[in-house]
C-alpha cells in the first residue's frame, strides 16, 4: 500500500465518482463520522457520485439512502438498491426475484440456527430482524469472536451453500453470486445510465470483504484502519490514508477534489 499522498493527480482528476463502503469506512459505532458527512456533501456539490456498498441490512440502511447525499446505498453485499425516487420517496430494487428471496429465506434461518448451535459464543447481529436476504453473525460490534471462532461460522454458512465474507463487524452468509463487486455493475447503469468502468472509479473501504474491489478496481484506497486486516488480506489497496474511518474517507474526497480544481 502507498500513501495516498502519492497517487498522482492525473489519475484523480480521471474519476467520475467513488464506491465506497460504509462501516469503519464512513461510520464509526454505526454512526457517520461528521468528517465523511462533509465530505459526502463536498462530492456531491462537484457533482460526483458517490454509491455506498455494503453488508448492512436493507432495514438498517433505508432511512441513510435518504438522508446522507449519495446516489445510493446498495445493501446485503449487493442485493437490494435503496435510493431517493424523483418524489423524494424511497425506491427499493432487488437483485433477484420474489419466489428466490422467498425460497432462500428459509434456508438462510436454517443455517442461521446451525451456526449458534455448533459455533460456541456465536450470536446473530443485532441488525438481523432488517435483513431480507443474507445473515449476519456479529464478531466486533457488540460480541467479539476470535479468528478461529470466524473461521468456524464462515464454514457452517459454506456448508450450507452460502458465500461468507467478513467485515470490520460482521460474518455475512449469502445465497446467490451477488457481491459488491456486482452491485457497482448493477448499480452505475441502472442509476446514472452508463456502463460501470472500474477504471472511472475509486473504491474507499476498510476490511477483508473489500477484497474483490481493491482486486478489480485500479484506484483502489484502504482508510487506515484497515491496518488490522492487513494479515488476513490477499489483495491489499493500492493506497491508504493516513486518517482512520470517516477522515481517511474525508482525505481522499479532499484530494480528489483538489486535483480537479487544479486541473
Amino acid at each position: 500500500m502507498q500513501p495516498l499522498s502519492s497517487c498522482p493527480p492525473a489519475d484523480l482528476r480521471a474519476l467520475s465518482g467513488v464506491l465506497t463502503d460504509i462501516d469503519d469506512t464512513l461510520t464509526a459505532d454505526g454512526a457517520i463520522a461528521p468528517e465523511a458527512l462533509a465530505a459526502l456533501q463536498r462530492l456531491h456539490a462537484a457533482g460526483l457520485p458517490v454509491i455506498a456498498i455494503t453488508g448492512r441490512p436493507a432495514g438498517w440502511s433505508e432511512a441513510f439512502a435518504l438522508a446522507w447525499p449519495v446516489q445510493a446505498i446498495v445493501a446485503e453485499n449487493g442485493s437490494v438498491m435503496l435510493r431517493r425516487a424523483a418524489d423524494g420517496s424511497l425506491a427499493r430494487d432487488f437483485s433477484q426475484d420474489e419466489p428466490t428471496r422467498r425460497a432462500n429465506f428459509a434456508r438462510l434461518q436454517a443455517c442461521a440456527a446451525d451456526v449458534l448451535a455448533r459455533v460456541p459464543g456465536a450470536t446473530l447481529a443485532t441488525d438481523s430482524p432488517g435483513r431480507l436476504t443474507d445473515i449476519a453473525v456479529d464478531h466486533s460490534e457488540f460480541a467479539h469472536l476470535d479468528e478461529a471462532q470466524i473461521q468456524a461460522v464462515c464454514a457452517v454458512m459454506r456448508q450450507h451453500g452460502l458465500t461468507a465474507t467478513v467485515s470490520s463487524i460482521h460474518i455475512n452468509g449469502w445465497i446467490g453470486k451477488h457481491s459488491k463487486w456486482s452491485a457497482a455493475q448493477w448499480a452505475v447503469p441502472t442509476l446514472l445510465g452508463r456502463e460501470f468502468a472500474p477504471q472511472d472509479w475509486a473504491y474507499v473501504g476498510d476490511s477483508t470483504n473489500d477484497q474483490l474491489m481493491f482486486e478489480r478496481v485500479p484506484l483502489s484506497v484502504g482508510v487506515a484502519n484497515i491496518e488490522r486486516f492487513v494479515p488476513q488480506l490477499h489483495t491489499l489497496p493500492r493506497y491508504v490514508t493516513r486518517g482512520e474511518r470517516g477522515q481517511g474517507f474525508a482525505e481522499l474526497a479532499d484530494a480528489l477534489l483538489a486535483a480537479r480544481a487544479a486541473g
